[in-house]
C-alpha cells in the first residue's frame, strides 16, 4: 500500500528537495510523482518480499551470464525524464546507457528510465496506481515492463509503442529484444 501526500497547498516538492528529504529519512521508502506529490511506500510483508527477491535473483543470474546491463533493487530511485522519481520493484538498465551517466549521476538518483522493470502487486496495493506508474515508465522511455498481479492471477506486459497485453498465470514471460534469452515462469 502507498500513501500519497499532496503537498500543493503548502509547497511544490522539487527533485532536489525530494533527494534531500530521502537523505534525511533513509529508513523510509519514498517516491515523487511528476506532479510533485510525495509517495510513501509501505514495507513489504514476507510473501511479497520473497517473490520480489526471487525476481531480482532470476534477473541477476541472467545478467551475470550475458553482462548486458545493470540490475537494481527496489531501493533504487530513478529520476525519470517525465518528472517523477520512482523506484521499481525490479529494474535493469542496458550497460551502454548506464556507462553514459557520469559518476555523480550514478551515485545519486540516476537520471534515466530503466529499459526493463517489474512491478509486483502486493496484497495491499491498489491496481490502478500501479498501472499509472507503468504508463509513467513508458512515457519516460521504458522498453519492456511486467506488472505481476498475483491477486487476479494476471500479468500485464508493457512494450514501448504497443498496447498493453494481459496474460493469465501461469505463464512464461520472455525478455524479447530487450533482455535476449531471458525468460521467467510466473505462477499463481
Amino acid at each position: 500500500m502507498t500513501t500519497v501526500l499532496n503537498l500543493e497547498p503548502i509547497t511544490t516538492l522539487t527533485r532536489e528537495q525530494f533527494y534531500r528529504l530521502c537523505e534525511a529519512n533513509p529508513d523510509l521508502q519514498l517516491e515523487r510523482s511528476p506532479q510533485g506529490n510525495l509517495i510513501i511506500m509501505t514495507p513489504l510483508g514476507g510473501e511479497s518480499g520473497s517473490i520480489e527477491a526471487n525476481l531480482i535473483g532470476d534477473l541477476i543470474i541472467w545478467n551475470r551470464q550475458t553482462r548486458l546491463g545493470v540490475v537494481f533493487s527496489s531501493q533504487t530511485v530513478f529520476s525519470l525524464p517525465g518528472g517523477g522519481d520512482r523506484s521499481p520493484d525490479v529494474s535493469w538498465v542496458a550497460l551502454e546507457r548506464w556507462k553514459a551517466l557520469n559518476q555523480k549521476e550514478r551515485e545519486g538518483f540516476p537520471p534515466i528510465c530503466p529499459d526493463f522493470v517489474i512491478e509486483l502487486r502486493s496484497r495491499t496495493d491498489r491496481l490502478k496506481p500501479l498501472q499509472e506508474k507503468m504508463q509513467e515508465y513508458l512515457a519516460s522511455g521504458l522498453r519492456l515492463g511486467w506488472l505481476i498481479n498475483p491477486q487476479d492471477k494476471l500479468v500485464e506486459i508493457y512494450l514501448a509503442k504497443q498496447p498493453v497485453k494481459v496474460v493469465a498465470m501461469p505463464v512464461v514471460l520472455t525478455g524479447d529484444e530487450v533482455l535476449p534469452g531471458f525468460s521467467l515462469e510466473v505462477r499463481s
